[in-house]
């Protein structure tokens, strides 16, 4: 970030300067028009953990299959999710170095005591005992050798009186410290997109394998009837071979959405932390329930207000205009105190107070090619943030946009996706029953069986549709963090 590189070549000239470089380069992670991607999980701590080389404690897996809700989930992904862990410990050293900033404002005092012996050579000094004569004093009246044994304790005092540069520099880094807050917040919301999106593509990947479960075992009726049919010679072995066909097809359908069940499950135990040969047993079941329409500019107001990334550039925007004040205020005096009063004396003798005290007042007199460069580039920080908020809040409209066409189609595909299903149970019915019946083979019923499992397997696939795209049009309002369960209608 700009900002940062500019306060970084300033850091000689205040200490603020230091803080600022770091509390920009957190604010520059939110700084792009995009909403951020998935992020990468972390194991969590554990009650009975595994130590390994290096200290690092690794979760074991619980016997049995561990309950876990949505809510749950989310939960856990708050507190053990890796970016939520180190963004969180951002904010903190953020928050630490705005103390210390603070500090270099109030008064330092520092008290010292100090005690030594010294041993002196007056003649290596220059020092000549016949010098002495003219005074009346004899040669031997000094020794040339002194040994001398002091002692010294002294408390001293710094304070920055008038340092207006300085002062906005602090505030700067204030604005910095809700830069990183802001950041934070902004990967809670990530986290909650990436865990509830994985959550329910697991449930996805549940209903699929009871549908295919089900188309089983109704494979396994049919190829028993015909069996008997074959037994009793109204049958052929035609049938019969279809029907072994059509029954081991669907053994592999149920094998493979097993797979993928197993793996998806795996990859929502890294997003919340869990091991990964941690079973878990999803308590909740994929919701639907149509969302109630949200006018476009509600929902973009909503949005700017609500919007993390939006809110971080306007705050990195006052960081950078705090900054620029500070480099309008170069030109201004400062004024500084500085002193000590303490005692001295020998170790073993009299001690007598001591004491300084120095005012010093700086004017920069003639640095016009720094300042004007410096102003030029605070200036263009300013622009730039200015222009970046201007495209974010475009974007955020275009977002919200596609977002709420998404939910639209995908619950008008669902409610297709329910009509298929209930026509094709009635066709395979029909179709079951004529083959009961002797009037036709069983060619119709394994058709029919396998346009009902593309029917509930697009069913189960557009009602996931339908549900992430509402997690989505929350995660672009800004609010999915703390409303998911209200736009999942659960």
């Amino acid at each position: 970030m700009n900002v940062s590189r500019r306060i970084l070549r300033r850091a000689q000239a205040w200490p603020l300067a230091v803080m600022l470089c770091g509390t920009a380069a957190v604010a520059q992670q939110q700084g792009g028009g995009e909403l951020p991607s998935a992020p990468v999980p972390a194991l969590a701590p554990s009650a009975a953990p595994v130590k390994l080389a290096g200290n690092v404690a690794v979760e074991r897996a619980t016997p049995g299959a561990l309950p876990l809700s949505l809510d749950e989930a989310i939960d856990r992904g708050m507190k053990y999710n890796l970016q939520m862990q180190l963004s969180v410990q951002n904010e903190r050293a953020v928050h630490g170095q705005v103390l210390t900033v603070e500090n270099n404002l109030l008064p330092s005092l520092t008290a010292k005591a100090q005690t030594g012996t010294q041993e002196i050579n007056l003649a290596a000094l220059g020092f000549k005992p016949q010098s002495l004569a003219a005074f009346g004093f004899p040669p031997d009246a000094i020794q040339t050798i002194v040994k001398v044994n002091t002692t010294e304790a002294q408390i001293t005092a710094d304070q920055q009186l008038f340092n207006v540069p300085a002062y906005y520099l602090y505030r700067a880094a204030q604005k910095a410290s809700t830069v990183a807050n802001l950041t934070t917040l902004n990967v809670r919301g990530g986290v909650a997109l990436g865990v509830g999106t994985q959550y329910l593509l697991a449930l996805a990947d549940e209903a699929q394998i009871a549908n295919a479960k089900a188309l089983e075992k109704q494979d396994e009726v049919v190829l028993q009837q015909a069996v008997d049919s074959h037994a009793a010679g109204v049958g052929t072995r035609l049938d019969e071979l279809r029907a072994r066909v059509q029954l081991q097809t669907q053994q592999q359908a149920v094998i493979n959405a097993e797979n993928v069940f197993a793996k998806d499950k795996i990859a929502l135990n890294r997003l919340i932390g869990l091991p990964a040969d941690q079973e878990v047993k999803l308590t909740d079941t994929a919701p639907y329930a149509e969302f109630a329409e949200l006018p476009l500019e509600d929902a973009k107001n909503l949005a700017f207000q609500r919007r993390k990334d939006l809110l971080s550039l306007q705050a990195q925007l006052e960081v950078a205009a705090r900054t620029r004040k500070a480099v309008k205020a170069e030109r201004l005096p400062t004024l500084a105190f500085n002193g000590f009063y303490g005692v001295l004396g020998e170790t073993t003798g009299m001690y007598h107070g001591v004491f300084a005290a120095t005012g010093k007042v700086s004017v920069p007199l003639f640095r016009e090619g720094q300042q004007r460069g410096e102003q030029e580039v605070a200036a263009a920080e300013v622009i730039g943030l200015q222009q970046q908020i201007e495209s974010l809040r475009v974007s955020i409209e275009e977002q919200i946009r596609s977002a709420m066409l998404d939910v639209q189609s995908s619950n008008e595909l669902v409610k297709v996706a329910q009509s298929n299903v209930a026509l094709a149970s009635e066709e395979l019915q029909d179709a079951t029953e004529q083959f009961k019946a002797g009037v036709d083979d069983n060619l119709p019923v394994i058709q029919a069986q396998a346009v009902l499992a593309a029917a509930e397997s697009r069913l189960v696939q557009t009602l996931y549709q339908y549900n992430e795209s509402k997690l989505q049009l929350a995660r672009n309002t800004g609010v999915v963090e703390s409303q998911y369960k209200v736009y999942l209608g659960q």
